[in-house]
């Protein structure tokens, strides 16, 4: 099979798409030719050398992805033909991945492989983030960080869905306006006075601020009511300053650490999660922008422009 792996850490240039054998598949897995696969900023670290990472050179990254069964081994469940999809199976970026088969998600029809590709990790990230984190409550109002970027987006209709009111941060007008496309009610930039302006909005703060900069904690706490929460999953502006206690026993405020992998426990966990998320893309309750395609072959393109932050939505490849 051919794969976008690399040997060694670096740029762009290290990636390679060669061929290389099969994968041998273990009793729990069944063989998936992959139709899309999603390209994530893990996989840029990944290639960096600043990222956990499994197996030997020539390594192979990429977690997300949709495609069709082609070897069910013996598991009765699955058979050749099926759609199925993952978010959290190594080396996906193949034209054949091993599926451990309690990660499979089963794929319906009026989901595009491309679409599975594009919505997983960041909206199965994004349901954790407003049902689990933080339970939004109809009437609340929340503070989304990065609100154009993918998670953004996602978290943005969600919560809207679910009847807060959103005020978004992002970095220029451009994002903004993908800001309110999403539905928020209020859209700030970093480089105006955001917290007055969210002040003006909610006068003793916000219910609940999602931090994904890292560099901002601070300042989110600063417009979180008393008895309020931080939900922090992200480093993208850098580390954030060491938190005080005091800080938070004096306002009564919650710090809440986010990450994926603490929800995505078991199978059934999985298939429920992803269950509610294509629903609500069935149900036109969540919507998503088209996604930019390279094939998998160009995968230094790809990666180029995602690392050049142009994109605002999803980058996908295809094998």
């Amino acid at each position: 099979m051919k794969a976008l792996t690399f040997s060694t850490f670096g740029d762009s240039d290290v990636l390679e798409y060669i061929e290389i054998p099969n994968p041998q598949l273990k009793n729990d897995e069944i063989l998936v030719e992959m139709k899309a696969i999603g390209l994530n900023f893990a996989d840029v670290y990944r290639r960096k050398g600043n990222y956990h990472l499994k197996g030997n050179p020539p390594f192979i990254a990429g977690y997300e992805g949709a495609g069709i069964v082609v070897d069910a081994n013996n598991h009765p469940e699955y058979k050749i033909g099926d759609r199925v999809a993952f978010a959290d199976v190594p080396f996906a970026n193949a034209e054949l991945v091993a599926v451990n088969v309690n990660h499979v998600l089963p794929l319906p029809e009026s989901i595009s492989f491309e679409t599975a590709s594009s919505v997983l990790l960041q909206g199965l990230t994004a349901h954790y983030l407003a049902t689990d984190s933080h339970k939004t409550v109809s009437g609340e109002r929340v503070l989304i960080h990065a609100v154009a970027g993918g998670v953004g987006q996602i978290l943005t209709q969600i919560s809207k869905l679910l009847g807060a009111t959103v005020i978004g941060l992002t970095s220029s007008a451009d994002k903004a306006k993908i800001g309110f496309e999403q539905g928020a009610d209020y859209v700030f930039l970093y480089n105006e006075d955001w917290k007055s302006q969210v002040f003006k909005i909610a006068p003793k703060g916000v219910d609940a601020v999602y931090d994904s900069i890292g560099s901002t904690l601070m300042e989110s706490f600063e417009v979180t009511k008393e008895c309020g929460q931080v939900v922090f999953f992200g480093m993208a502006g850098g580390d954030p300053a060491p938190v005080d206690p005091r800080m938070l026993m004096d306002g009564s405020k919650t710090l809440t650490g986010g990450d994926l992998w603490s929800y995505l426990i078991s199978k059934e966990e999985r298939i429920k999660r992803a269950t509610q998320l294509f629903n609500w893309i069935i149900e036109g309750k969540i919507k998503l922008s088209e996604p930019t395609s390279f094939k998998l072959s160009e995968g230094k393109l790809a990666h180029d422009f995602l690392e050049s932050r142009q994109s605002t939505g999803k980058i996908i490849l295809i094998p």
